[in-house]
C-alpha cells in the first residue's frame, strides 16, 4: 500500500449535489471505518442528505449503483472491502465488482467513487479504513473523488462565460 503520490483534493460549492453512499456489510469494522469517512467528506461538502444503502457484499453494489445512476443522482459511492482467500474467489468478485462499476460510470456519465479495498488481509483492509490509527482513509477519499468529478461534469455543461 503505497498512498504516495495521492493529490490533495479540495470540495467547493458542491452542497446541492445529490449523493447516494452504497455500502457492503461484510466485514463490520471495516465498513463502519469506510462509512464513517465517507460521512466526513459528505459533511465538509455540505452535502447534508446523502442517500445511503446497504447490500449484502460488494458483488450486489454494481447493481444497485446502476439503479441509483438512472435515478437523478450526480455522485454515487460504492464502498466494500474483499479479502484474499485461499480460492481463487477474490479475483472473481474484484474484477466483476470493478468491471461493473467501471461500466455504470461510464455508461451512464455518473462518477461512482470507487471505495472497494482489495487487500489479502484483514491488517491491510483495518489500515485503509480510516478508523483510529489507520494509514488511509479510503471511504473520505471515494466521495471526494466522487463529487470534485460531479462537479467538474457539471462545469462542462455549463456555457462558457
Amino acid at each position: 500500500m503505497s498512498g504516495k503520490g495521492a493529490p490533495e483534493l479540495t470540495v467547493k460549492n458542491c452542497g446541492d449535489l445529490r449523493v447516494a453512499v452504497i455500502a457492503a456489510q461484510w466485514h463490520t469494522q471495516v465498513m463502519d471505518g469506510l462509512l464513517e469517512g465517507a460521512a466526513r467528506a459528505l459533511k465538509e461538502a455540505g452535502i447534508e442528505e446523502p442517500t445511503v444503502l446497504r447490500v449484502p457484499g460488494s458483488f450486489e453494489l454494481p447493481v444497485v449503483a446502476k439503479a441509483l445512476a438512472g435515478r437523478g443522482y450526480d455522485a454515487i459511492v460504492a464502498l466494500g472491502v474483499i479479502i484474499r482467500g485461499g480460492t481463487p474467489h477474490f479475483e472473481y468478485v474484484s474484477q466483476g465488482v470493478t468491471a461493473g462499476l467501471t461500466q455504470v460510470a461510464v455508461e451512464s456519465g455518473v462518477p461512482v467513487g470507487f471505495g472497494i479495498l482489495t487487500c489479502d488481509t484483514e491488517e491491510q483492509a483495518l489500515d485503509r479504513a480510516g478508523l483510529p490509527g489507520s494509514r488511509e482513509d479510503k471511504g473520505h477519499e471515494a466521495v471526494t473523488a466522487a463529487v470534485i468529478t460531479a462537479a467538474t461534469l457539471r462545469s462542462v455543461s455549463e456555457p462558457w462565460r
